[in-house]
């Protein structure tokens, strides 16, 4: 420990050995917090601390296991074994083995996890005979684990008069008896589930004082990393663990609390000094990862939020390239323009793939850049989720599809026989399968068979099967002479796909709700794609299902598994992407209803979290960041206009290759139709056309006026005169208000025409 200060900046060597009282470490993106929060154990090992006095929480195993492997390398083996080190939940559990007379379940409690909780609701809710459509296993169980992590229990729940409201409202007045019956079945199983972990703790330490003396003598110094991701229940046993010491180290960064929906509080970070008055405060905000470029423009992003704790973050580093701006008429070429950009640098740097990050806002935004890669034969992996097309809600949908096409399909057959639900179990496939067999039938055949009375079946279930055959070979008429979008868009209604999708409004409810519409744009632009080629066009051939199904089958098959996914391109979401970090990040989608996600209607803490997401995703970058936006995207088959992101606008343009501007909308059509005349003017391709129009100088920003307020656009006339938000002032020489795509065409007084849709124009009238 001698050279200590040689291993450490001013500001980290303090953090690591003030180590008495209560310390609140802000440590910036890329400011060495792990390095500091190990120094902070060793030295005081080195110091006389028993490190079996020593609590250290994480949020991840890997986390946990890093800070250890450091530790040992510095003050031995023996000593950073005999920390208590590890995840909340390991931690809690090992406590809650060790306590068992005072929680009433043994030392060998079983942990359940998500998928055993949602199945074990899901009988529960079976044998109360609630209708499941209503109460969904999945919503029911993120109501128990948010009521779980308030540190609500049954009996308190049944008091409380909002709870009950809440549910009411929901149409779910009976969520209390679900969640009742559920911890008396995990208790007589001798189970907890990941909640209970955190929820039985606290009721541990609040109802056996003596457990909780003996552990607040044990931990006599107590350290948590990632502390703006802690919620309530993980604050309140820290918290009592403090009290008779006030001992406690918190590591944290408030401007990446990302988790709120998980329950995490950030207050629990920017209340700190409220609960420790006499804290020391250290701010890290040296940046040792990025160029002073990528923390300059995330110092600009976050400065824009009021909730914070202040600190200016900075890097030595070089000044690095300037943050790219990819704009792009649709969000296919969006993914174009992002993959070939990949490969250029991927090229001319001779680097690998998986210095390379795309991230995006939500899952169903990977689709497109899956299919630009795939065609590309560029290596990619999916981080923390399936393949887009291995995703089971897409694998269901594309079932049926392929069962209207190929009645054979077996595989597709038993996949979607009780998809949506409709009483078909697997005792009845497993008979049907048998009576097939003796039929040398397919299964869809043998349903149809004269002779299935004398199968095992029961009548009332042959009643259901034929209703299913019935159903898929009245769509198997349509299938080889219906446009694949229109036949899939009535397929994904009628078959009860749809709503019972829509009908799960939990968070991963949402998502697989948000891929099949992904999926819906997929064939929607495969269709259009087909049937704007020379040959379609003239013959008047619509493109079926069938070619649709082949066209994925064979980018499915493309994947080369034996590449190493050290050399591959990652694909995640921003939450996903928080912790690592890459040389080069694009950020993809940057638009307003896409991120920040919910536009208008989001409220200024919701705002808050979204921005900072932004600022968690640029600061993964260590090199270049790029940042794209698209002006048109498809939303079940319908074009929609998108502003560029409020948080791409809040960068200093001096950080920024381009500035960001708003063009007047227009649609895919119109786009391509300028970029094909521009391209002929200049003897250019239609790809190379849209890049040029892409790169060109940026519109002219105008300086509203004190009084601006946006008018109704339903008011809009010919020969008013208008000043617009962005174009300055005009007069109005045409409108037309035909919904959903009403126009105006206005000539601005720098003598440029312009077309407005109206439903996006942000105009004033002046006259």
């Amino acid at each position: 420990m001698e050279d200590l200060r040689n291993k450490l900046n001013e500001k980290q060597y303090k953090a690591a050995t003030e180590i008495n009282g209560a310390s609140l470490i802000i440590a910036g993106a890329g400011s060495g917090k792990t390095r500091t929060l190990t120094y902070r154990i060793a030295y005081m090992i080195s110091q006389g601390v028993a490190p079996q006095d020593i609590l250290a929480l994480t949020f991840t195993n890997k986390a946990a296991d890093d800070m250890r492997e450091r530790i040992r390398s510095i003050v031995g083996r023996q000593n950073s074994h005999r920390l208590w080190m590890g995840t909340f939940h390991s931690i809690f559990a090992r406590i809650l083995r060790s306590e068992p007379d005072a929680t009433g379940f043994s030392a060998n409690f079983t942990i359940y996890d998500t998928a055993d909780s949602r199945s074990l609701i899901k009988s529960i809710i079976s044998e109360l005979g609630y209708d499941e459509k209503k109460y969904k296993p999945n919503e029911v169980q993120s109501r128990i684990s948010k009521a779980k992590n308030a540190l609500v229990t049954p009996g308190y729940y049944a008091s409380n008069v909002k709870l009950a409201e809440e549910d009411r409202k929901h149409g779910q007045p009976y969520i209390l008896n679900i969640y009742a019956a559920y911890v008396q079945k995990c208790r007589l199983a001798n189970a907890m589930d990941f909640d209970d972990l955190l929820l039985n703790t606290n009721i541990l330490f609040r109802d056996h004082i003596d457990v909780l003396k003996k552990y607040q003598d044990k931990f006599k110094y107590i350290l948590i990393d990632e502390y703006q991701d802690t919620n309530y229940s993980q604050y309140m046993i820290t918290k009592k663990l403090a009290e008779p010491h006030g001992n406690i180290c918190v590591v944290g960064d408030d401007a990446q609390s990302i988790y709120a929906f998980r329950g995490a509080r950030i207050e629990n970070i920017l209340n700190f000094q409220n609960d420790y008055p006499d804290y020391k405060e250290f701010k890290l905000e040296e940046n040792y990862r990025s160029t002073r470029t990528i923390v300059n423009a995330a110092n600009c992003i976050i400065q824009n939020n009021s909730n914070q704790l202040k600190k200016t973050c900075f890097s030595r580093g070089e000044t690095g390239e300037k943050i790219g701006v990819i704009k792009s008429y649709t969000d296919q070429e969006e993914a174009l323009l992002i993959v070939n950009s990949i490969s250029d640098r991927f090229h001319k740097q001779q680097t690998s793939y998986g210095n390379f990050a795309i991230l995006y806002r939500t899952n169903a935004q990977s689709r497109v850049f899956e299919d630009a890669l795939r065609r590309k034969n560029i290596p990619y992996k999916i981080y923390g989720g399936l393949s887009f097309y291995q995703r089971a809600e897409i694998r269901d949908f594309i079932a049926y599809l392929r069962l209207c096409v190929n009645h054979s399909d077996n595989e597709a057959f038993k996949r979607i026989i009780n998809y949506p639900a409709r009483g078909i179990g697997n005792t009845t496939i497993e008979r049907l399968q048998t009576f097939a067999n003796s039929e040398q039938k397919s299964l869809f055949d043998a349903v149809k068979s004269e002779n299935i009375a004398s199968s095992e079946i029961k009548p009332n279930t042959q009643k259901k099967l034929h209703d299913f055959v019935g159903f898929i070979e009245n769509f198997t008429v349509k299938a080889f002479i219906t446009d694949a979008f229109e036949f899939a868009k009535g397929l994904v209604a009628e078959s009860g796909i749809l709503a019972d999708l829509q009908q799960d409004t939990s968070i991963e409810g949402k998502s697989r709700y948000e891929n099949i519409e992904s999926l819906m744009n997929g064939i929607k632009e495969f269709c259009d794609s087909k049937n704007s080629s020379s040959e379609n066009s003239e013959s008047g051939i619509v493109t079926t299902i069938n070619e649709y199904l082949e066209n994925v089958a064979l980018i499915t098959d493309a994947d080369n598994e034996k590449e190493e996914d050290k050399n591959k391109i990652s694909l995640m979401t921003v939450h996903q992407a928080k912790g690592l970090e890459y040389d080069y990040v694009y950020i993809a989608g940057m638009e307003e209803n896409i991120f920040p996600s919910m536009g208008n209607s989001i409220s200024e803490s919701e705002l808050e979290e979204e921005r900072r997401l932004f600022y968690v995703a640029v600061t993964r970058a260590r090199v270049k960041v790029n940042i794209s936006f698209s002006q048109s995207r498809y939303r079940w088959g319908k074009t929609e206009y998108n502003r560029v992101s409020r948080f791409v606008t809040e960068i200093d343009e001096e950080f920024l290759e381009a500035k960001p501007y708003d063009e007047p909308e227009m649609n895919e059509t119109e786009s391509y139709g300028r970029a094909d005349s521009f391209a002929n003017k200049k003897s250019q391709s239609v790809r190379a056309a849209v890049t040029t129009f892409i790169k060109r100088p940026p519109v002219k920003q105008h300086t509203l006026s004190e009084n601006f307020t946006a008018s109704d656009n339903k008011d809009i006339r010919t020969g008013m005169r208008i000043e617009h938000n962005i174009f300055g002032y005009g007069k109005v020489i045409d409108v037309d208000k035909y919904e959903p795509d009403g126009r105006m065409v206005v000539m601005f007084d720098d003598n440029t025409k312009k077309t407005l849709l109206l439903k996006f124009a942000k105009v004033r009238i002046v006259k």
